[in-house]
């Protein structure tokens, strides 16, 4: 067989196992794989996907893409609502095809979510350099710019030979199956080895499961974990995207509750409690609630569970106040936790550490004092939100009216999906989250156009999870009309396999993040309107609004459009819109929403900070304004927490 058939039937035969607790799990951690085909990849991957469609559908299911960096963010999305055990193949052709996928590696990458990438190449023999689309350097000819993978993936690996590919795809496996390695795996197949033949040992395409590792916390560990929190006055939580891919929301739940010690969590980690939980105090940091920061700016103690302290989790090193704050860090990966000269790291799987620190407490509980101010604490943002929620505004709503519709509107299983722009940051403090598996935000490496293909992955997986028995869930993407303007063509996708994707498409005729922070730093929203060009001043930011109609712009791409009309009504008829385009037929294809936001409107402040430098010397009194606040807040950084 060929090269690439070779990799296709070994992927087909690739299957995670998993146990959690007394769960056992086996799947296929390939269900199928992407690609968009041209001369690099269309007569040895394209080939082989078309003679094993022909021989068997199901083994390895090809799915049609618009752009490659899209086909990768549906594989993140997936990958993410299966809890990482399992995620797509991505093919590209040799050149901008493969550089198509760069930011879906570091995407992946930096998010800790498994994705394979099999970019093609130039010719391993160069018995046809330089081909078309081959970058040339003079200095350095064995390089292409599938090079520019090394650094974006967790593993790398290019097959010069036949023979190589054997332990190319154990390796990248390997990876792409450990919690506390993975991200891109990136194979890059040269055009020409794709195409050559080799024999390949029957025992190398025979069915092999990869078992995720899970490891268990360390006695002597748990027992200083378990001193320490005794000894502390004010502990805090603070939990994120490990206590979900761990499936550990149980045992939070539980040494929460026992404990008495508050929940705090970061946007990976939306859903590990219910938000209306007693222990829970909501997000934290630069986007968080007034809760969670009062109580950090308090604690003696933080219990870090599977976060990777984002510097919006610790308000760029602002967040936590208590000059004797030390830090417990329970983290599969060393790397996170090792963060912040931590004063005890646990390497471990969420889950398992919490169930023996449950054990090790038996007894144990937080004084009164700390149970009044996280009840106070959270009563005083609740009413917050339900203001942001409720109050109206004409003629043009505010985002926050807008996610309270929407969230009304949904069911608690209904999975919300955004990743760009103010959005993240709104949903993070005010989405009033009911399912652990109810939210994804895209927020790592927080890339505008994720949105859509990350929306079809995490439907792909929703159907795959209703298909096995599990729960029905509708996805709803959120995206501003910047975020949509990036990459909304995958909304053919999901025409074309008549995808049930909801899309909630606020516009408000610009960047609306970037401009409130541009305003915050002295620079007055420059660049960030949708506006007319003024060539005399060369500016866009006074010209007349520009007339996109992206509801047409949908529309023209076969997808049936609900437009919400400007004035008194419109949140209402947003909720109702929701609701009816919930009501659709499972396989009737995408349904977008359309509605226009007053973007000078702002959210409800999170009383936290966020290190974006400000320009120390400037001739605008904007600036010199903002320099002088920016100083003031960078006088409560602290260098290292602890």
């Amino acid at each position: 067989m060929t090269v690439a058939q070779a990799v296709v039937e070994f992927l087909g035969n690739q299957y995670t196992v998993d146990k959690v607790g007394a769960e056992e799990y086996r799947g296929r951690l390939i269900p199928g794989m992407f690609g968009i085909f041209g001369h690099g990849n269309v007569a040895g991957v394209g080939q082989a996907l078309k003679q094993y469609q022909h021989n068997d559908p199901a083994f390895m299911p090809y799915y049609q893409g618009r752009n490659e960096q899209a086909q990768s963010h549906q594989a993140v999305g997936y990958a993410r609502h299966t809890r990482r055990r399992a995620t797509y193949a991505v093919s590209a052709s040799v050149g901008p095809g493969s550089t198509n996928l760069l930011t879906g590696a570091a995407l992946a990458t930096t998010n800790r979510l498994p994705v394979l990438l099999l970019p093609s190449d130039v010719f391993a023999t160069r018995a046809a350099d330089p081909v078309l689309q081959q970058l040339e350097r003079p200095d350095a000819y064995d390089i292409s710019v599938n090079d520019a993978f090394r650094p974006l993936s967790r593993y790398f690996d290019r097959v010069s030979r036949p023979e190589q590919l054997f332990s190319a795809l154990l390796n990248g496996l390997r990876v792409l199956t450990d919690p506390a390695d993975t991200g891109a795996v990136t194979i890059s197949l040269p055009q020409d080895v794709q195409a050559e033949s080799l024999v390949v040992p029957a025992e190398f395409l025979a069915p092999r499961e990869w078992r995720i590792r899970r490891p268990d916390a360390d006695d002597e560990d748990i027992r200083r974990a378990a001193d320490a929190i005794r000894s502390a006055k004010n502990p805090l939580i603070i939990a994120g995207g490990g206590v979900l891919y761990a499936y550990a929301e149980g045992e939070l739940a539980k040494f929460a509750e026992a404990t008495g010690i508050p929940v705090g969590n970061t946007q990976a980690g939306v859903g590990v409690l219910p938000w209306d939980h007693p222990r829970s105090v909501g997000a934290i940091g630069s986007t968080g609630t007034t809760a969670a920061n009062a109580i950090a700016a308090k604690a003696d103690l933080i219990i870090g569970i599977g976060t990777r302290y984002e510097d919006f989790t610790t308000a760029s090193r602002t967040a936590f106040q208590n000059p004797l704050v030390t830090f417990i860090n329970i983290n599969v990966t060393p790397l996170d936790a090792y963060k912040h000269g931590t004063a005890l790291p646990i390497v471990a799987d969420a889950r398992k550490a919490l169930v023996k620190l449950n054990a090790a407490l038996g007894g144990y509980r937080v004084g009164a004092d700390l149970d009044q101010l996280v009840a106070d604490c959270k009563k005083r943002w609740d009413a917050i939100v339900n203001t942001a929620f409720d109050t109206r505004h004409t003629p043009l709503p505010s985002q926050n009216e807008i996610i309270g519709a929407t969230n009304r509107a949904m069911d608690a299983a209904d999975v919300v999906v955004c990743a760009a722009g103010s959005l993240p940051g709104d949903l993070h403090k005010m989405w009033r989250i009911r399912d652990s598996f109810g939210y994804h935000v895209e927020y790592a490496y927080s890339c505008m156009g994720y949105e859509i293909p990350g929306g079809l992955g995490v439907k792909r997986a929703a159907i795959a999870e209703a298909t096995a028995g599990g729960t029905q869930r509708d996805v709803v993407v959120m995206v501003g009309d910047g975020s949509y303007l990036m990459m909304h063509t995958e909304l053919v996708t999901a025409v074309a396999e008549r995808l049930k994707l909801i899309v909630v498409l606020i516009q408000n005729h610009g960047y609306a993040s970037i401009g409130a922070l541009s305003e915050s730093l002295g620079s007055q929203r420059f660049g960030t309107k949708y506006r007319t060009h003024d060539a005399e001043h060369h500016t866009f930011d006074d010209g007349d609004t520009l007339p996109i109609d992206l509801a047409l712009n949908a529309e023209s791409l076969g997808v049936k459009v609900i437009r919400v009309a400007q004035g008194e009504n419109a949140i209402a008829d947003l909720e109702a819109a929701v609701t009816v385009a919930k009501a659709a037929p499972e396989n009737d294809g995408p349904v977008l929403i359309y509605i226009e936001s007053d973007p000078l409107l702002d959210a409800p402040d999170s009383e936290s900070w966020w290190d974006v430098p400000v320009s120390e010397v400037s001739e605008l009194e904007s600036t010199q304004q903002a320099f002088a606040g920016y100083t003031q807040s960078k006088s409560r950084q602290r260098q290292l927490l602890g």
